[in-house]
């Protein structure tokens, strides 16, 4: 499967911009091959700042979201990232979905929201687990960048055989080494491919305005924990071929499902300690 990260400057509430910039992304990875694509995290408007109509930012990325359907279906690709989800009664969801050929197979809300820009504030925080879906040959499941952090939310998804994890981000530079690091221990941890897609440009950022610099360093890396392919700010795509079968030849020959101890992790989890 060959893969690819999309990364560019989300401009925040500049919905058609950034459209523009997906589309002539998409069409780029096409011709170059891809079959899956990754696009950051909030892709369609960004992030909302204070006071900001939730409501009719949630329409703009509905509109978006149906062009990205569009798409997926004319160029023949799958193609997945985060935007506002459907409006709650007081907050939208930071939605992930995922598109094979204009079909949508998988939606997933993010579940840890990030306190210190105050994503609480304009989200809805999801409860549910990301879904594993077969696509081309391989099981995919998708997670929205604060995620990566938290190994109780992907360790579901390796006992669901997930083979490629694909992660949409605005990860900030000054935490940069903690992303690379990240993509990677998450890829060796769940003997899978991650493909992670981060933002460039600098922006102000949530409810307490912050202002971030982002680095891109959208990676690929493979579940021995290589860098099979990483961006540098000024690139569009960074592109790789994701050979499967090395996943499921690693988990054949280091089987850690098999020596887990799930009996002693739930004991641990109710704060049962020796």
């Amino acid at each position: 499967m060959r893969a690819a990260a999309l990364q560019f400057d989300v401009r925040r509430g500049a919905t058609r911009d950034n459209l523009a910039h997906v589309e002539r992304g998409l069409r780029l990875a096409a011709e170059r091959g891809v079959e899956l694509l990754v696009l950051p995290e909030m892709w369609p408007s960004g992030f909302p700042g204070p006071n900001a109509d939730l409501r009719g930012l949630t329409g703009a990325d509905d509109a978006a979201w149906s062009r990205l359907r569009e798409l997926s279906l004319e160029l023949g690709l799958a193609v997945c990232g985060s935007g506002f989800g459907a409006a709650q009664p007081e907050r939208p969801a930071n939605r992930s979905r995922l598109f094979e050929r204009g079909v949508e197979l998988a939606s997933y809300d993010k579940v840890h929201l990030f306190t210190p820009t105050a994503e609480t504030e304009s989200f809805t925080a999801g409860d549910s687990l990301p879904t594993v879906v077969e696509l081309r040959g391989a099981r995919i499941a998708t997670l929205t960048c604060y995620d990566l952090r938290f190994p109780e939310l992907t360790r579901p998804l390796f006992n669901a055989g997930v083979e490629v994890l694909c992660v949409s981000a605005q990860w900030p530079s000054t935490r940069a080494a903690h992303w690379r690091a990240l993509v990677q221990g998450v890829a060796v941890q769940n003997q899978c491919f991650v493909v992670a897609c981060n933002r460039t440009g600098r922006d102000v950022i949530g409810r307490r305005e912050l202002v971030l610099d982002f680095p891109g360093n959208s990676l690929i890396a493979s579940p021995h924990g290589e860098c099979l392919a990483q961006a540098r700010p000024e690139d569009l795509l960074v592109v790789a071929d994701l050979e499967l079968e090395e996943a499921r030849e690693l988990r054949r020959r280091v089987c850690v499902e098999r020596d887990r101890r799930p009996e002693l992790y739930a004991r641990w989890t109710r704060g049962e300690l020796p």
